[in-house]
């Protein structure tokens, strides 16, 4: 049963997805709590390891095996897609909810045609369609992501088209079906910065014509800035910040976002120093007692050893898991009592 038009197209509550070891159960997404409006792009970004895949692969129901959903809900449009059958869920899976994968060339079979692909997507949710009435559409899918000479094309094999062409071909797979909801992971991974515009004024495009949410996730605070509406920032298998994208770049309440934001290179000034975060993100059985970033963050101190604080609002649809937030003003307290 669909939800109201204006409840959240998906809403993401507590999940948790576990993978077991000989040391226990380890969490890859530990209490991630989301939502994506109908047409609206939300951008998840974050270290390489922090969760952001596997969130995504989650609300696919594409854990790998033995990893699994433990706890939480994963609704979407009115259903908890943690619960519904497998058969349910194939239903919805592509047709309803496509995914556009971090690696083409990994993700498309190298031994079959790049047509005869997005005519099996198509055909697994339209079996009774006939292959000429897929085939036309499929062409046409690839003309719409601007690939050029698409009826030849239909018949190229993966490694016949340039990386830029491969992602598109993915793109025009995930929406062949008119989905409501696309996740893009990583959709401008080794892409050089030309073809990286042209795939992203492609999602907006099409955004724009068909009002599909988009999930982007990436670790580009560049691209999200040109792409997003709200921003949830991860570590360690949390959301540790979550805001309009406009707040997360003028006014960041989390020390994580802050370094993230501190390693960007800026255009308008000739020479800056870019801000390292010290340390590397902790593996998922070694994440530390209390705030998961405090043994790197500069503002850490004994209080952040004892609780992992969960999103403090900051402001309207603004939250960060800090308790030193806002940030502006522990600053400015250190500051005095350094001065006295």
């Amino acid at each position: 049963m669909s939800a109201s038009p204006e409840a959240p197209l998906l809403s993401i509550e507590g999940l948790r997805t576990v993978f077991p070891t000989g040391a226990g159960e380890l969490a890859a997404v530990d209490g991630v709590d989301l939502t994506v409006r109908r047409g609206q792009t939300l951008g998840i970004v974050g270290e390489s390891g922090c969760g952001k895949s596997m969130l995504s692969l989650s609300v696919m129901g594409l854990v790998p095996a033995p990893g699994r959903i433990a706890g939480g809900r994963i609704v979407f449009d009115g259903e908890d897609l943690a619960k519904l059958p497998a058969e349910k869920l194939r239903q919805l899976r592509g047709k309803r909810i496509a995914m556009v994968f971090q690696e083409p060339m990994t993700s498309l079979n190298p031994v079959y045609t790049v047509g005869y692909q997005i005519v099996e997507a198509m055909r697994a949710h339209e079996p009774g369609t006939p292959y000429a009435q897929l085939r036309e559409r499929a062409i046409a899918a690839l003309e719409r992501v601007r690939i050029t000479a698409p009826a030849q094309r239909f018949d190229a094999y993966p490694h016949q088209l340039s990386g830029g062409m491969r992602q598109r071909v993915m793109i025009a797979m995930a929406l062949a079906c008119s989905p409501d909801l696309l996740i893009a992971d990583e959709p401008t991974t080794a892409l050089d910065v030309t073809v990286q515009a042209q795939v992203l004024d492609l999602l907006r495009e099409i955004q724009r014509e068909t009002g599909m949410a988009i999930v982007l996730i990436t670790h580009d605070l560049g691209v999200v800035a040109g792409m997003a509406d709200e921003v949830a920032v991860m570590y360690a298998g949390r959301v540790v910040e979550r805001a309009p994208v406009a707040a997360i770049f003028d006014d960041p309440q989390h020390p994580y976002t802050l370094g993230l934001l501190g390693s960007m290179p800026r255009l308008e000034e000739e020479r800056s120093r870019l801000l390292v975060i010290e340390g590397s993100l902790p593996p998922p059985g070694q994440v530390p007692k209390g705030c998961r970033f405090h043994p790197r963050c500069v503002f850490g101190t004994h209080a952040c050893t004892l609780q992992d604080p969960p999103l403090l609002a900051m402001g309207t649809a603004h939250g960060a898991a800090c308790i030193h937030a806002p940030v502006e003003q522990f600053m400015n307290r250190i500051a005095m009592e350094q001065a006295t």
